[in-house]
């Protein structure tokens, strides 16, 4: 697959990429007692993104195991596994599956889509700001991006908290995410 000019970006040709596990980071922060920040990721995922000859017109689905969250901690990583939030067993999946871009200015694109967890699907908003592409030592394209979008995690059913005694919750509403990566020809 080769390159092509589209809105002054060098863009990859029509197609299916997939995206570069070895290159890809799928992160997330959320704040903790209302002071500091947690960050984490996770570690198994598969996703793809189909780019149409208008980019504006491209989709794009991903597939991330649930019981593959790390935030560098053994018993948090179990807790966030377990029922109080992503009842990874039962729900073993994260999908996202885009729904349409509804707009770009230069390299940043704003993408809708469906995010699914513990089997509830809401509507979320990604800006997706384009990396750009190149040809790797191997002769394949390959483009980066990077993702970021926050939503509020109570609206997929991950209610657990617990109160502080100086007042706040233990664990912040807000999930933001952070996804770096690039993707090449499927």
């Amino acid at each position: 697959m080769t390159t092509r000019t589209w809105e002054s970006l060098t863009v990859p040709a029509a197609g299916t990429y997939n995206l570069d596990a070895a290159h890809t980071r799928i992160g997330f922060v959320v704040k903790h007692m209302m002071v500091s920040k947690v960050r984490g990721h996770f570690g198994a995922f598969k996703g793809s993104v189909t780019i149409a000859e208008n980019p504006l017109e491209s989709t794009a689905e991903l597939s991330i195991q649930a019981d593959s969250i790390d935030t560098g901690m053994a018993d948090r990583d179990g807790h966030l596994r377990g029922e109080d939030f992503l009842a990874a067993e039962k729900y073993p999946q994260i999908t996202f599956k885009s729904t349409r871009v509804v707009g770009h200015s230069g390299d940043e694109f704003t993408v809708v889509g469906d995010l699914t967890i513990r089997d509830v699907t809401k509507e979320v908003e990604l800006t997706v700001e384009y990396g750009g592409a190149g040809t790797n030592p191997w002769g394949q394209v390959v483009w980066g991006y990077s993702i970021s979008a926050e939503f509020d995690r109570e609206e997929f059913g991950l209610t657990w908290n617990q109160a502080l005694e100086t007042g706040g919750v233990l664990v912040g509403k807000k999930v933001k995410i952070e996804i770096e990566g690039e993707a090449n020809p499927a």
